[in-house]
């Protein structure tokens, strides 16, 4: 099994505790009899369950299904339930490789399920999307997946228990919330049908617990509570329209190193995908390696443009209205959102899941040097801010990659008159533009890279300035009407 470098090190670190594993559950014993409870509420005895990132096997013999089968790609956690629970059959596996799911010959995963499993273990996959589109073939139209995941507040206290020796030691995981879970599942084709939270102490209080449990139903208190629970099934996929042709627009400004794998890198999607280079006048040598790269690949759809005014907003309109696709999309030329993912933004507005995709780059752990903290900071109240002016859910307002179809683009430009030309950005001048049009927002969480070439061009103190005054102007168009 041939596995990434980001989940080898998923891997190695469970392998470590593999054979602690169980003294560790030891120490949080109400925690997992807890959630092992819950479990056995929701799954009835005697169905076909399946597990992803079973572990030792504890919760999956917990349900005690009549098939039961766990999939974890640590070998030594598999070998523990293996010997403790050899009525179950558990299977090494990596749950985003669709090979893992193929039965040939009587080898792999073989469904339907009553159920699906993951408790804990959403966090730690590298492409949780994937993942949860591969478990499709194993569902019918009853399966129910249920996904438990800790809640994101509770980050610190938790990182405190690792400390101090109370919880077993995790690796950097994904933190993430119910919204983004559905989100997720929506992307993947699976409809949320049941929500809960539960568990406001992670330990039993003598006494006090029944008042405990009382107060973590209720409505306001119930939001602090340790655990999320989201209970999905499985929704008609709505059919790609691959008849449909791309224009990825690339602004660029001195990066001259990352144009010939921004081309090299871009897939080809739908029926024709054209790339067009906006420059900003660059002083770095950048439009010649534009012509070079035009000259070198010939069988790529190029064009090469050089903007009349100044920023990433002049340099859209332009390349957007000498757009000839279908579907438009911005692809930042610091590479920061990797163009490989682009094609997973394609089948989201070509299947119609959204009308305006946002990339969100707020879901998944960054790479070292990826934001900095206090850019990092400024887009999460941006976040906050922008969700509330425009009425939909936004994580990530800045990250550069936005996809829209040229006929919604269009009518977004009739309509341009109404907030003027505004912002030197583009993100705003198009979120703002769709919000107007109520077209149906989707973010979609990409892994987010560090820049291996040139440096920033965001200025954190200045552009800050320029979002707090795009945002009292998005209250006076937005809300103030």
């Amino acid at each position: 099994m041939q596995l990434s470098q980001f989940k080898e090190a998923v891997r190695d670190h469970f392998e470590r505790f593999a054979a602690e594993r169980r003294r560790w559950k030891a120490k949080g014993r109400f925690y997992h009899d807890q959630q092992a409870r819950y479990f056995r509420f929701l799954v009835p005895a005697g169905k076909r369950v399946l597990e992803l990132g079973c572990g030792t096997g504890e919760l999956l013999a917990a349900v005690e299904p009549a098939y039961g089968v766990g999939v974890d790609f640590s070998e030594a956690m598999l070998a523990e339930a293996r010997a403790a629970f050899p009525h179950l059959a558990f299977a090494s596996g990596d749950a985003e490789d669709p090979a893992t799911w193929l039965d040939h010959e009587g080898k792999g995963v073989k469904g339907p399920f009553d159920y699906v499993i993951l408790s804990d273990a959403l966090g730690h996959f590298e492409d949780i999307q994937a993942c949860l589109e591969n478990l499709r073939p194993l569902c019918t139209a009853e399966t129910r997946l249920i996904v438990g995941y800790y809640n994101f507040v509770w980050e610190p206290v938790l990182k405190l228990s690792e400390r101090l020796g109370l919880k077993m030691p995790q690796r950097l995981a994904n933190w993430l919330s119910p919204a983004d879970i559905e989100n997720l599942l929506h992307l993947a084709d699976f409809e949320a049908v049941k929500r809960d939270r539960r568990m406001l102490l992670p330990l039993r209080v003598p006494l006090l617990q029944p008042v405990l449990d009382f107060l973590a139903g209720l409505p306001l208190v119930r939001k602090l509570c340790l655990c999320n629970y989201t209970v999905a099934r499985m929704k008609r996929r709505e059919a790609v329209d691959n008849r449909k042709s791309v224009t990825v627009l690339i602004p660029c400004k001195n990066e001259k190193g990352n144009i010939e794998p921004a081309v090299l890198r871009t897939p080809d999607m739908g029926s024709h995908t054209e790339i067009i280079f906006v420059d900003g006048h660059s002083v770095d040598g950048t439009p010649e390696e534009i012509e070079r790269v035009m000259a070198a690949h010939p069988e790529r759809d190029i064009k090469f443009l050089v903007q009349d005014g100044k920023g990433k907003g002049d340099a859209v309109r332009k390349g957007f209205a000498a757009a000839e696709g279908d579907i438009l999309m911005i692809l930042d030329a610091d590479l920061t959102v990797p163009p490989e993912d682009l094609p997973k933004f394609f089948r989201a507005i070509a299947a119609g899941k959204g009308e305006f995709i946002n990339g969100t780059r707020l879901v998944y752990p960054m790479e070292d040097e990826a934001m900095r903290f206090l850019n990092l900071l400024g887009n999460k109240f941006f976040s906050l801010a922008f969700t509330w002016l425009l009425n939909q859910r936004l994580k990530d307002t800045l990250c550069g990659t936005k996809v829209i179809t040229r006929e919604n683009y269009l009518r977004l430009v009739d309509g341009r008159a109404y907030f003027g030309d505004f912002d030197p950005f583009g993100d705003f001048d198009l979120l703002f533009g769709a919000s107007k049009l109520n077209l149906k927002i989707l973010e979609l969480p990409i892994r987010y890279r560090a820049r291996t070439y040139g440096e920033t061009q965001i200025s954190r103190f200045r552009h800050g300035w320029l979002l707090l005054q795009m945002c009292a102007f998005a209250m006076r168009k937005l809300k103030f009407v």
